[in-house]
């Protein structure tokens, strides 16, 4: 992990080492790191700072898959962490129930790869391409869409309940 810095990025600081559901545990990183981020940052500031993960985000996502030579790992969470941040920062102001219902939507989403989700995962998958000939910042690119596109379809459930 300490290795590189984009490893540091990429395995959420940490969060995506764990062997059982580190995709979870990023997740419950990231929205930690946002109750901290709240208690400094202005929304704006936030919105810039997730804003600004995202291209750090593809690169970092890039070079550690490219490094571990595996175009999705497991272990590469901040796919998880930028899209729950996007998720609680649309969300806000919610009360603990609801960052919890969010991050269980989200998960389920994330994990389950309903329609939309799976189409985007297997976008970039790249499935059968042997290492000397992955496209590497496609692969990067798609570690991150299909989180972003799980965390589209829960702030559509959640847009949807609060319609109801």
């Amino acid at each position: 992990m300490l290795s590189h810095p984009a490893h540091l990025i990429a395995l959420g600081f940490g969060s995506g080492l764990p062997r059982v559901a580190p995709g979870t545990v990023g997740t419950l990183w990231a929205w930690a790191a946002f109750v901290v981020m709240q208690l400094w940052l202005s929304p704006a500031a936030i919105g810039w700072v997730i804003l600004a993960s995202l291209p750090i985000g593809w690169w970092a996502c890039t070079v550690t898959a490219r490094h571990m030579n595996v175009a999705d790992p497991g272990h590469i969470v901040w796919d998880e962490v930028v899209a729950f941040w996007l998720i609680l920062w649309l969300v806000t102001p919610a009360g603990l129930w609801a960052q919890f219902a969010a991050f269980v939507l989200f998960r389920i989403f994330d994990a389950a790869k309903p329609g939309p989700i799976a189409w985007a995962d297997a976008l970039c998958k790249q499935k059968g391409a042997a290492a000397e000939d992955m496209r590497w910042a496609i692969a990067g690119f798609g570690i991150l869409f299909d989180d972003l596109v799980a965390a589209f379809c829960t702030l559509v459930v959640i847009a949807l309940w609060r319609a109801w």
